[in-house]
């Protein structure tokens, strides 16, 4: 992958949280001992579920917190991989409030402050479950906001969502860096009008959709270079 060209006129940076600050998989790693050989696949299939539904209950008008979701994913996940266990399950939920953040995210988002950039999180999140993630990370100081879906109670990909962070933050979308590892993600807030980096943690092909990245990372640690040039 050749390095990217540093994105211009940037004055704030906005991440996706699930998958882009956060290891939405540390849950299920955290339970290998309960969960044997099936760790991996109940955690894709609890991920995938996650995000069908939150499209699917946009498209039904039959919005529900992230929360309920993550919950009826993982309950899916369960059944398909053979699990019937209350206390499993009261557990990875648990766990799921204390995703572990990816090594790099603390400094990135002090390093982006230090240089002046306004910072915030924009996620499909609940409040209770963003709250629990940043607290647990330590990364409260280095965010001017963090903002919640539920604001607008329809999930992204809907321009709605996005408009959340101009909002807050009084920042054309122009002047915004959009981060998400999530590739869908990064399409929609292209298509809204961010400047997006896409944070190719697992080496994703493209969507074939509307909306493209202007850079492409594999985590955040070039991000500082990108933007504060």
């Amino acid at each position: 992958m050749n390095a990217p060209a540093p994105l211009k006129d940037i004055s704030a940076c906005v991440f996706d949280a699930y998958g882009t600050l956060f290891d939405v998989h540390s849950a299920a790693a955290r339970c290998r001992d309960d969960l044997g050989e099936k760790a991996d696949a109940l955690s894709g299939f609890w991920r995938q579920k996650q995000l069908e539904y939150t499209w699917l209950r946009s498209l039904m008008g039959a919005h529900t917190d992230f929360w309920q979701i993550t919950g009826d994913a993982l309950d899916y996940a369960m059944a398909a991989t053979g699990f019937d266990d209350s206390a499993l399950r009261e557990k990875l939920m648990s766990l799921y409030l204390e995703l572990d953040a990816y090594p790099e995210v603390p400094g990135v988002l002090q390093t982006l402050k230090d240089a002046g950039m306004k910072t915030a999180i924009l996620s499909n999140g609940s409040p209770m479950m963003l709250d629990s993630a940043v607290g647990n990370a330590g990364i409260a100081a280095q965010l001017d906001a963090v903002l919640s879906i539920e604001a607008v109670g329809i999930f992204k990909v809907s321009p709605k969502t996005y408009q959340l962070a101009v909002d807050r933050l009084g920042v054309a979308p122009e002047a915004i860096c959009f981060m998400s590892s999530n590739a869908w993600d990064a399409a929609g807030a292209a298509y809204f009008g961010f400047q997006v980096a896409w944070v190719n943690r697992f080496g994703q092909p493209k969507e074939r959709l509307p909306g493209e990245p202007k850079a492409e990372i594999t985590s955040l640690e070039p991000l500082p270079g990108l933007v504060c040039g």
